[in-house]
């Protein structure tokens, strides 16, 4: 594979030296099996994605994407990480999940490929580990039909989330390994609502995602000062 653009070798390493791990539940992967209910209930109450066509970007092991299969959509996951998809076919192939497909591609070189061919787009918990988000945000822009939607996740930079993100989540209670994040790579709702406006998107809906590691319960919320989702939709009539 050739296409590595907007994508940096080291994180897909980090990645991909983890990717036998994706579907242990008490994993390394376990907070991302935890919050899959709440992400995909969110998207699906917004767009509901049974029949639809849904791309998945930065998909890894394929979590979402197999939950959005069996949700009802037709659902293609890509990822720059060779290991992490291979570890996806397989457990489709286990599970015996329909409907996801999983390919090595970036988004911008798939957005080249398949202009507004998706009804909808989700891009979680990836953008912070990319040198250009905000090319990732253009190529979902245009992956996506008129009307359609696009979904982000990330992490908020400041005070807070590098105590709670970094050093709390990765080095004083290990829910994930460290060196997972890079402060300087996280991304501000501010400056995640600019790239989506220059993109074309129009913001609808923005939620917080909160945590309590002792009842290892997560829950939505207003608070969008650590973990934070976006819900985008393209202008245009809905096909």
């Amino acid at each position: 594979m050739t296409d590595t653009v907007n994508a940096d070798p080291a994180e897909l390493a980090k990645f991909s030296e983890l990717a036998h791990r994706w579907w242990d539940v008490e994993s390394e992967f376990r907070p991302l099996h935890e919050i899959n209910p709440l992400r995909l209930e969110w998207i699906d109450g917004i767009a509901p994605i049974a029949g639809r066509k849904v791309l998945d970007v930065g998909c890894g092991g394929g979590i979402l994407a197999d939950s959005m299969a069996r949700k009802g959509a037709e659902v293609l996951g890509i990822d720059l990480a060779d290991k992490a998809l291979k570890v996806a076919q397989l457990h489709a192939l286990e599970a015996s999940t329909r409907g996801v497909k999983y390919r090595a591609v970036s988004a911008e070189a798939l957005a080249a490929e398949q202009p507004g061919n998706f009804d909808v787009v989700t891009c979680m918990e990836m953008l912070e580990h990319v040198p250009q988000p905000a090319s990732v945000v253009k190529a979902c822009a245009d992956l996506v039909k008129p009307g359609g939607w696009v979904f982000f996740s990330t992490i908020h930079r400041n005070l807070k989330s590098f105590l709670f993100a970094i050093v709390g989540a990765e080095y004083l209670l290990g829910l994930l390994p460290r060196g997972t994040h890079e402060y300087q790579k996280l991304i501000r709702p501010s400056e995640l609502a600019a790239y989506c406006r220059a993109a074309g998107l129009d913001l609808r809906q923005t939620r917080g995602m909160e945590h309590n590691p002792i009842t290892r319960r997560y829950w939505l919320s207003g608070d969008t000062s650590v973990n934070y989702m976006i819900a985008t939709q393209k202008p245009g009539q809905v096909q």
